[in-house]
């Protein structure tokens, strides 16, 4: 046989051995099942196989991306988180939006619910409660499309919206026995204080009440102010109320945290693949000698469990209210190369006392309880007794 031949009979089995490879990895089936662990090193080629077995043969036609889409969320669950999620291009605009810091919307805060989102908080003459949305109701749909393992950033930002555009909400009102309706809210631009703070008198005592929403950038700033004002009017005590608060930055739980402890350990941080970090409260606190009363719910979760358990540990506070919501990890948001973007828990958290209380929140000495329903607050003159107590 001449050189050219030979060479011609190479390159055509060079380039058939090629062809085979590529088919072969594209559709492992084929393989001898002794050689398919030797060729498939990983899975990705099954799910192409699926998706395009489904392609072709499936009876109704599909969407391939959103089977794409499908399979990404499908990794992400499998890890059994519920704080880690897929987002698609669209979720990951919504979610820029929530983080955004708008509050163009119906007037209620939110937490995380299986169904959904629950309600904790309904303000006053908000269209929400004009909708006769009340507390601890689910939402459970958003313009008929359910919302249920969805992050509860993407959850609430398809709520929000222009001012005077409307969306309809579908809502499971607490009781057993009570149907689920579906009601049309008409959104506004609302004014919501993040800090509100009052001086009240109860048995002729002064005390500072101070309600917290989020820890959002620079609220530590204003919760000082406010609090000294309430100091200079002759306030002996301070309640913090956390109740409802969701969290946010945890920069701002230790600035917050340090409003009430001078020096020490807020909170410390440490991840698989990320170095253990230790927060220390910086200083100018308010008097040690000014008794404080933290009121929380199971809907303070995150940088509120922070703070609350910054605050017990350090023999600085007495916790009131319910058990909290028990988050005791932290996530970090990777842009993806397809618009979308990855929230990953990357971590926990851990309270000076070295306790990290996922799942299981944070009990208060004091137990509280309001009841939504009544048009009074029956937890708060519980914690204000409890301070009370810390006063005299």
């Amino acid at each position: 046989m001449r050189a050219p031949t030979k060479l011609i009979l190479t390159i055509v089995a060079i380039v058939g051995a090629l062809c085979a490879g590529l088919f072969l990895g594209g559709n492992p089936k084929y393989l001898p099942e002794e050689f398919r662990d030797i060729f498939v090193e990983d899975e990705r080629a099954v799910r192409t196989e699926i998706i395009d077995a489904i392609e072709d043969g499936f009876y109704k036609d599909v969407d391939e991306d959103a089977l794409n889409q499908a399979s990404y969320k499908g990794i992400v669950r499998e890890l059994d988180d519920r704080f880690s999620h897929y987002l698609t291009p669209d979720e990951a605009d919504l979610f820029n939006q929530a983080v955004s810091g708008r509050f163009e919307g119906v007037g209620m805060t939110v937490q995380e619910h299986p169904r959904g989102l629950l309600v904790s908080t309904i303000f006053d003459g908000s269209p929400a409660k004009k909708a006769g949305i009340r507390e601890d109701d689910v939402i459970t749909q958003v313009d008929g499309e359910s919302i249920a393992g969805e992050p509860t950033d993407v959850s609430t930002a398809k709520i929000k919206g222009k001012p005077g555009t409307s969306v309809e909400l579908t809502v499971l009102p607490s009781g057993e026995r009570k149907r689920r309706r579906t009601v049309e809210v008409e959104r506004a631009s609302i004014e919501i204080p993040i800090v509100e703070a009052e001086l009240r008198t109860p048995r002729g005592v002064k005390v500072g009440y101070v309600r917290l929403l989020s820890f959002t950038s620079g609220v530590h700033g204003e919760l000082r102010e406010q609090i000294d004002k309430l100091i200079d009017r002759g306030a002996q005590g301070i309640v913090l109320d956390l109740r409802g608060n969701g969290g946010g930055l945890l920069r701002e739980a230790v600035l917050v945290s340090s409003i009430f402890i001078e020096d020490g350990l807020v909170v410390s941080t440490k991840g698989r693949r990320r170095p253990e970090r230790e927060f220390d409260a910086e200083g100018d606190a308010i008097d040690k000698d000014i008794p404080v009363v933290v009121l929380v719910d199971r809907g303070s979760a995150s940088a509120s469990e922070i703070t609350a358990g910054a605050l017990r540990d350090t023999d600085r506070a007495t916790l009131a209210g319910e058990r909290t919501f028990g988050k005791g990890v932290f996530q970090e948001l990777e842009p993806l190369s397809n618009g979308g973007a990855l929230d990953l828990t990357v971590g926990s958290y851990y309270l000076p006392s070295g306790e990290n209380i996922s799942r299981t929140g944070i009990m208060p000495a004091v137990k509280a309880r309001d009841r939504p329903r009544t048009r009074q607050d029956e937890a708060l003159p519980i914690a204000i007794d409890a301070l009370l107590e810390k006063i005299e």
